[in-house]
């Protein structure tokens, strides 16, 4: 056995941290299989985290829950706070873009409105083509039309010829699109990486941290062009984190042991426990409603649900989901 907690001290800290007593403790529950419950009293985060269970057989002692399970159990608040924020972030955006017009002398703080498809299309071209650092995408939704992949193409081997490196991240779907596959079969493995996530943000892309698009208009016909430094940064620092958390391409997304279902139904699993309709699933999911619906009805088949209602009591039962609590950390 480890060290005990006679001889451990527990510093104070954030109530998302772990302590070195903590790690140490855990690390010897995981190699054990179990810890006693009298250990562990140097380190109550271990306990206010979640990472210990009791032993079911004996109250004595405690077992570890698995690394991988306990992370995204810890990382489902703070995801969620992003969404919230960058939702907020939004908010404003739509607020404050009629005033875009006022322009600050300075054309480096600009905050520029542009109407209409083509010349969005042109301006994150010119951006792009120009660029000689790096590119950051997001693009949600699982499947794009063949034209706009191919025209997307031509900007990133451009912008690959003028020694920039690429980043894109996608929903989990995009992994089976045909179009995006043919995409990624003809840019150069070294200068990409390509990552896909559950639930993103609006379309966003960043050329050099020095211009910024984002969509000003819920039909996307309109959008910001963004040269003000804070800004950038603040929506690099988003990027960021949703990069931190996506999944690599070569990867499988991670979902529940053993479970009879796709990742993908996963997090439609969990957007249902939380009240969410299905379309409004299915436009975060980044899919049609019939698809979405589609995934509801494998998983009522997979869980053996008589119902929509005794389906949600199964997701939350069955451990695939639950339900978002109203506190906020």
């Amino acid at each position: 056995m480890g060290e005990t907690g006679e001889n451990q001290t527990h510093h104070p800290h954030g109530e998302r941290e772990l302590c070195e007593t903590a790690v140490g403790l855990y690390t010897e529950a995981l190699r054990g299989g179990r810890i006693a419950r009298a250990a562990l009293a140097p380190a109550p985060c271990l306990l206010d985290m979640a990472l210990l269970y009791p032993d079911p057989l004996d109250a004595a002692w405690m077992c570890p829950v698995l690394p991988s399970a306990a992370l995204a159990h810890l990382l489902q608040p703070i995801t969620r706070e992003i969404h919230e924020r960058v939702q907020l972030t939004t908010s404003l955006v739509n607020s404050l873009a009629p005033l875009s017009a006022v322009v600050a002398e300075d054309p480096g703080l600009s905050l520029t409105v542009l109407d209409g498809r083509v010349l969005i299309d042109a301006k994150v071209g010119e951006a792009a083509r120009a660029a000689t650092k790096e590119i950051l995408t997001v693009q949600p939704g699982f499947s794009r039309e063949r034209t706009l992949m191919m025209a997307g193409l031509d900007r990133s081997l451009a912008a690959i010829e003028r020694g920039a490196r690429l980043r894109h991240l996608y929903q989990h779907p995009a992994r089976y699109s045909p179009h995006i596959k043919e995409y990624l079969a003809q840019v150069p493995a070294d200068r990409l990486e390509v990552r896909t996530v559950e639930q993103t943000v609006e379309r966003l892309v960043i050329v050099d941290r020095a211009v910024a698009f984002i969509p000003a208009s819920a039909d996307r016909r309109t959008a910001l062009e963004i040269r003000h430094p804070a800004l950038i940064t603040y929506l690099v620092q988003v990027y960021e984190v949703l990069w931190a958390q996506a999944t690599p391409m070569t990867e499988r997304p991670p979902t529940s042991p053993d479970a009879p279902v796709t990742p993908v139904q996963q997090s439609i699993a969990r957007l249902l426990v939380e009240g969410t309709t299905d379309e409004v699933v299915a436009r975060r999911m980044g899919i049609s409603v019939r698809t979405c619906r589609s995934h509801i009805a494998k998983l009522m088949q997979a869980l053996n649900a008589s119902s929509r209602t005794h389906l949600g009591a199964l997701l939350v039962q069955s451990g695939l989901a639950e339900p978002r609590t109203n506190t906020r950390p």
